[in-house]
């Protein structure tokens, strides 16, 4: 049961929150509560409206979600008193705006629609230009032959090199996620190393599309994520209506994309593919020696050898180019490279091969 608050508006909503114990998992439930302490401490300022007071549903008017979302992002909601006035992080506030919609559900008559507030959408970080990307891939090729790559304590290994290079090979030709690289085997590697083979599957969801069903849809962008996301309460009927049969119209992307590798992207996988046969040996699973990224060193997954997965990718990806940033500071021509995956993948644009390779 859910403490006792002053005003029957709060009260009303912590017993919807409390019936729904059960039909939403643990954590949504307590970030549900987490909210309803936010109106707790919101009702009655100055700020809001007298008769938020009152019932639930008053809560859920523009004239009190206004100033609550006010207060809220400004951090004076906060349960800790030393906390009080620190803006919540936009995470926090992705997370009260979606508890705010499951609310709205529970205690607004059916069919009624409530005006939420927005989050706004972080900026994306910065990409790569095509003079660095091409200096990144010729960088990428002379550093494949190579000796030992070291400075001031700092090296960076034969072994991580080699699958560091092949990775980045990879991005820059055919632009795969974190997920979508974990996924490859070695039979997404055509005969000679001349393509590789890509599983775009989260690229198959309707809001990873967005730009493409609007204009399908003839909308703007903002107007068709909203559809796609839900909040069917920021745009007319005729707009989401226009959206959905889009969504419908859209030809489904092919489950796999062939992407031609360039000659020195070939030189960079068959290094890493003798690297990568060294390892996985040992392994005592014929299953596990399938995968076409595996671990170096022993970790909690398994021996060297085992599949890595997105999270392994990314770390292994950061801590090669990080190493390899400063092995390399000073040297000419070399400018430090992006530590993400994102910004590569963002930064390259790759045309699928019209059939698979031979």
């Amino acid at each position: 049961m859910s403490k006792q608050y002053s005003a029957p508006s709060v009260r009303q909503l912590a017993a919807a929150v409390d019936s729904m114990a059960g039909q939403v998992s643990e954590g949504r439930l307590r970030q549900l509560r987490m909210v309803v302490g936010m109106f707790d401490r919101a009702v009655g300022r100055d700020e809001m409206p007298g008769r938020a007071s009152r019932t639930a549903q008053q809560l859920f008017t523009w004239a009190s979600l206004r100033p609550f979302w006010e207060l809220a992002a400004e951090g004076q909601l906060r349960h800790l008193q030393k906390d009080v006035g620190k803006p919540l992080p936009e995470w926090t506030l992705r997370i009260v705006r979606d508890c705010l919609k499951i609310l709205a559900r529970e205690v607004l008559p059916v069919g009624k629609t409530v005006r939420l507030p927005s989050v706004a959408n972080p900026e994306p970080k910065a990409t790569v230009d095509g003079r660095s990307l091409d200096a990144l891939y010729r960088g990428m090729v002379d550093l494949a032959g190579q000796g030992p790559l070291e400075r001031d304590g700092t090296a960076l290994p034969y072994e991580d090199r080699t699958r560091l290079l092949a990775i980045v090979a990879v991005m820059l030709d055919a632009a795969p996620r974190s997920g979508e690289l974990a996924a490859q085997s070695l039979s997404d590697l055509a005969a000679g190393e001349a393509a590789v083979a890509v599983r775009r599957q989260q690229q198959k969801a309707p809001p990873n599309r967005v730009e493409e069903i609007a204009a399908l849809a003839e909308v703007g962008t903002e107007a068709a994520r909203s559809v796609l996301g839900g909040w069917v309460e920021r745009v007319s009927e005729e707009t989401r209506q226009r959206v959905l049969a889009a969504v419908a119209e859209l030809q489904p992307l092919p489950e796999v994309e062939w992407y031609p590798l360039r000659e020195g992207s070939q030189v960079a996988m068959r290094r890493w593919l003798k690297v990568r046969q060294q390892l996985v040996e040992s392994l005592p699973l014929e299953g596990a020696k399938t995968a076409l990224w595996v671990s170096l060193v022993p970790s909690k997954a398994g021996p060297p050898g085992v599949p890595l997965r997105a999270q392994g990718l990314r770390q292994a990806y950061a801590r090669g180019i990080t190493a390899l940033n400063w092995v390399m500071a000073g040297q000419y021509g070399w400018e430090p490279l992006p530590t993400t995956m994102e910004q590569i993948r963002r930064s390259v644009d790759v045309v699928p091969m019209l059939e698979p390779p031979l």
